[in-house]
């Protein structure tokens, strides 16, 4: 019944007026985890998420599917994590077997329109950046892991607010993104998507 109240929700565009210090929009992201996963994985993946979608004047507030049944809100997407979010000790898994077929995430397109609900495959995730890691990163392998998906995440939000499926020739919003792409340098807003965001906001 809860599942079935939080994805009964509605994106509702409401009108925005960016202030000094006030963000053009309050953006409530649910997630809800249907695997394994770390509090540092998701602390990271919150973070990264909100460091890159933060020069569009986004601010996002996080809830859980449990949380998010209790109230209502204006402006929402719910993402669900599917798969084990860990990296595997075994580095010989995925030469074995290569890494789970399938996009990293989507979002959900109904009769041609961008719905405000996406999923993401942990699992791909966490096989892709396993491939570009080496050293100490296995010590730090949570904090990798968070980073990936906070940039995953980035990427489908873009997609959910410019109620678009396009994507850009660099930035976030790239259509394929690599193992070292996910877990190495800031990886941004291209200015190209950063202005349709932006736009966005501006007529809603």
């Amino acid at each position: 019944m809860k599942n079935a109240l939080v994805y009964g929700m509605v994106l509702l565009c409401c009108s925005r007026l960016t202030l000094a210090g006030t963000p053009a929009l309050n953006l409530t992201v649910v997630v809800d985890f249907k695997g394994s996963h770390s509090i540092r994985s998701e602390t990271e993946m919150q973070q990264e998420t909100q460091k890159i979608i933060q020069d569009a004047g986004i601010h996002l507030i996080w809830r859980t599917a449990d949380q998010a049944s209790r109230n209502e809100y204006s402006d929402i997407v719910v993402v669900k994590i599917k798969g084990a979010c860990m990296i595997t000790p075994d580095p010989n898994i995925y030469d074995e077997l290569g890494p789970p077929p399938g996009p990293y995430a989507f979002t959900w397109v109904t009769n041609g329109e961008v719905q405000p609900f996406a999923e993401v495959a942990c699992d791909r995730v966490a096989a892709a950046i396993r491939s570009a890691m080496w050293g100490g990163d296995y010590g730090k392998s949570d904090v990798l892991l968070g980073r990936a998906l906070g940039r995953v995440l980035a990427h489908e939000i873009v997609h959910m607010l410019t109620h678009s499926g396009g994507h850009e020739r660099e930035g976030v919003a790239k259509a394929a993104l690599s193992g070292n792409q996910l877990i190495g340098k800031p990886l941004l807003l291209s200015p190209a998507e950063l202005n349709r965001l932006k736009q966005e906001l501006t007529h809603r």
